[in-house]
């Protein structure tokens, strides 16, 4: 059956590429619309700005103070001087010469007191005069050998005595513990310090120096003082 009216004469066949078109249009309009600019042809608005900004100005008040009146100075009257006659006896003082001369007496020689000698009692080992002596350094010649020889027989009683401690080796501890101790006036070994890594290496550095044997007190202008003397104890493991 063929249709009564023709396709080509059909209205609705371009309605959307029309209804596009249109829309296209709406929104070109729109656009102009709203960014149409327009623009005076004097200056008025400038010169308007600028009589208002001048017309914002205020004139400062004139204000006038009176201040009062400076302090007057005051006249001081000047100190009275008076003038002492010339009968008038003034006493001076004479002053004597303490210079040496020929008349000056000498004082005698057992009438001057001679103070006593101020001997400290403890004095260190590097300073006193005759050191302490370890037993077997008496027949070295003099002090300076006799302080090498107390210095060698120190360290042979440490390797003697030397025993490390069992904790120690059990938990890996090594480490220099510093000693100082003071030969007292008697020869006796007394007011033992120490420092070091651990309590148990300070202990058997105590227990070595413990076991000095009685010294030769050191001795300063003839007269027995104490010396104290310091040295160093190094554990270390054999690995």
């Amino acid at each position: 059956m063929e249709p009564k009216k023709n396709p080509q004469m059909e209205v609705k066949r371009n309605s959307m590429l029309y209804f596009f078109v249109g829309m296209t249009l709406i929104l070109f309009m729109t656009y102009l619309a709203l960014e149409w600019k327009t623009y005076h042809k004097n200056n008025v608005w400038e010169i308007g700005q600028l009589t208002v900004q001048e017309s914002l100005d205020e004139d400062a008040t004139i204000l006038k103070i009176k201040l009062p009146d400076p302090p007057q100075p005051k006249i001081q009257t000047p100190p009275k001087i008076v003038v002492a006659e010339d009968d008038d006896k003034v006493e001076e003082t004479f002053i004597e010469s303490n210079d040496i001369d020929q008349d000056t007496k000498i004082a005698e020689v057992e009438s001057i007191e001679v103070a006593e000698d101020d001997i400290p009692d403890e004095i260190p080992f590097i300073l006193i005069e005759n050191a302490p002596i370890f037993p077997g350094c008496e027949n070295e010649k003099d002090e300076a050998e006799k302080r090498l020889c107390f210095q060698e027989q120190m360290l042979k009683h440490i390797r003697k005595n030397f025993r490390y401690p069992e904790i120690a080796q059990e938990l890996g501890l090594e480490g220099r513990v510093s000693v100082v101790f003071t030969v007292q006036k008697d020869g006796s070994i007394g007011d033992i310090r120490l420092r070091g890594p651990h309590e148990s290496l300070e202990k058997e550095a105590a227990r070595i120096i413990s076991k000095l044997p009685a010294l030769t007190p050191g001795k300063q202008r003839g007269t027995p003082v104490k010396v104290p003397y310091s040295i160093p104890i190094t554990f270390k493991l054999n690995k």
